[in-house]
Formats: structure tokens, C-alpha cells, sequence
């Protein structure tokens, strides 16, 4: 259960410290795409997000990644001007440990942010990269995320019993 606990939960992308993190030591930060960054249905980066980007990539390392396939995530990769992990399979590691070996960063200069607990936070914690938690852009989704939001209510419902992760009660 512990490893469905994000370190930080925010509103949105929009929201993060980034300031915070980059005084904290990270380095690089991981972006789901998918209700993350923009809704399943949307093939291009609106103007908000280009710049978002552009502002972070003066101080991080960007990076999208994915389980979606080549093709949905090349406009992005081509108008963010960013790198781009497709068909990750998160939670699984294999994705994570190769982006490690390629750019040459440690467990701790990660941060990974996405919108599910059962595939980004999962696998960020998983990795010992700090996770980030945001909640997602729309209720439309595919199915299979749709099969992972269903079991995902039953962690959130355990969580907040606990009072450890309340939707809507943000912390960083």
C-alpha cells in the first residue's frame, strides 16, 4: 500500500513547486501524457503547456512517458521539444532503468508526474523516484485506464479511511 502513497499531491501540472523541487535536487522530471498533460482525445500541446515546457527545460531535464504508443506521443516529442518514452508499461521498470542509463541521473534527481496511482505513482515509487500525484484533466478515458481507475478507488478509499491521501487536500 505504501508504494501507492505519492510523495506530492498537487491540482495540476499547473500547480507544482517546481522551484521546491529543483532546491530539493531533482534533476529531471517525468510526464505522463494522458490526462496529465492533455485529454486522451488531443493529438497537439495547447500554447499553455508549450510554455510550461519551455520554462522548465531551463532548469530540468523533460521528459514524456507513456504506455501510449510512437505515434500519439511524436507531436508531442516534435512541438514540446522534448524526449519521449512510448509504450513504458508502467508500472514496470524496464522504461524507468533505461531512462536512467541513458541520461545518467540518480534515483533522487527523479520526479515523476502523473495521474493514476496504479501505473505513475506505482511505478515512480517503485524506482525510489519522488512521486507526484495531480489530478486528472477529464473523466473520458480509455478502457483500460477506465479497468485501473476501478481498482484505484478501492486504494483511494483505504488511503483517505486513513487519512494519508484525501482527493482534493493537496500537500508538497
Amino acid at each position: 500500500m505504501d508504494l501507492l502513497i505519492p510523495d506530492i499531491y498537487q491540482k495540476s501540472i499547473y500547480s507544482i513547486n517546481y522551484k521546491k523541487l529543483k532546491k530539493n535536487g531533482i534533476k529531471c522530471l517525468l510526464f505522463d501524457l494522458d490526462n496529465t498533460l492533455v485529454t486522451y482525445k488531443e493529438t497537439v500541446p495547447d500554447s499553455k503547456l508549450k510554455e510550461l515546457f519551455a520554462h522548465l527545460e531551463e532548469d530540468f531535464k523533460v521528459i514524456i512517458i507513456s504506455n501510449s504508443n510512437k505515434k500519439r506521443l511524436t507531436p508531442f516529442k516534435e512541438k514540446l521539444n522534448v524526449d519521449v518514452a512510448f509504450s513504458s508499461k508502467k508500472p514496470l521498470k524496464k522504461k524507468y532503468k533505461k531512462i536512467l542509463e541513458i541520461y545518467k541521473f540518480n534515483d533522487s534527481e527523479i520526479a515523476c508526474i502523473g495521474d493514476q496511482l496504479l501505473t505513475d505513482i506505482l511505478g515512480a515509487n517503485r524506482m525510489g523516484f519522488t512521486s507526484i500525484l495531480v489530478n486528472r484533466i477529464a473523466s473520458q478515458e480509455v478502457i483500460t485506464t477506465r479497468i485501473n481507475r476501478f481498482f484505484e478507488k478501492f486504494f483511494l478509499k483505504k488511503l483517505a479511511k486513513k487519512n494519508i491521501l484525501v482527493m482534493g487536500e493537496y500537500y508538497d
